[in-house]
């Protein structure tokens, strides 16, 4: 995905402005550590004081740990900064964003192919903690190929705003 800065900086404010609509008080957001060409959403600004988490990749299974700027990372499974501590239960996260390669408006999401995010959110309670999908506007497609292992998300965020998806049939 080629991210013009333009278009991170406008999802970046976009973020700020609907993170009261995503997050329950004392809940933590669910962020991702920016591979090239993702949207880096690490805290700047105003949000810098919620309460984040970022994924790890372990014996074969996604996870959120508690995370705050500054606090040591290790690379997981797949090579990716994660942080250090303990697996954190569905319960204690607001929302999850999620980068994508595209996104269609039913939720369906391409992402790097590894499914990490499908099988993580086939459990009920992390299914039951709004997802939402990060990236620029030129990346959602009309349609997108679902897999029956395909989980659609809740909902999209661009340089726009906050999108519902349409259908998640």
């Amino acid at each position: 995905m080629d991210l013009a800065p333009a278009s991170e900086g406008a999802i970046q404010a976009q973020l700020k402005q609907a993170l009261p609509r995503l997050l329950g008080q004392g809940l933590r957001l669910g962020i991702y550590w920016p591979l090239p060409g993702e949207i880096d959403l690490r805290p700047q600004g105003s949000w810098e004081t919620v309460p984040l988490a970022l994924p790890a990749i372990a014996a074969d299974q996604l996870t959120y740990r508690a995370w705050r700027p500054g606090d040591p990372l290790a690379a997981d499974a797949c090579g990716i900064p994660a942080p250090l501590g303990p697996a954190l239960p569905a319960s204690e996260l607001g929302c999850l964003l999620v980068p994508a390669l595209a996104l269609d408006p039913r939720g369906v999401r391409l992402g790097y192919g590894g499914g990490w995010y499908d099988r993580l959110r086939a459990d009920p309670l992390w299914r039951a903690v709004p997802s939402v999908v990060v990236l620029p506007r030129g990346c959602l497609k009309p349609a997108l190929p679902r897999d029956p292992w395909d989980v659609p998300f809740d909902a999209w965020l661009d340089e726009t705003g906050l999108h519902p998806c349409t259908d998640q049939a």
